[in-house]
């Protein structure tokens, strides 16, 4: 499910992800609980202000919900 992301930018772009919104609702994350990556994917998983883990998967240019 494709999402949209606010992140902090830092030398890397879009580095850490900050609040995310699915489809009229905004979630401010509270805190990034891991993240790892792959060759061809960013992942992190984070704990969003209304008490939820969410897994986001970003590719350089498109952030999904996974």
């Amino acid at each position: 499910m494709k999402v949209s992301v606010t992140c902090y930018a830092g030398y890397r772009g879009d580095e850490t992800p900050r609040s995310l919104t699915i489809e009229d609702r905004e979630i401010r994350v509270r805190s990034v609980k891991a993240r790892w990556q792959s060759p061809d994917y960013r992942y992190f998983k984070v704990l969003g202000d209304d008490g939820n883990i969410y897994r986001l998967r970003f590719d350089g240019s498109c952030w999904e919900l996974i």
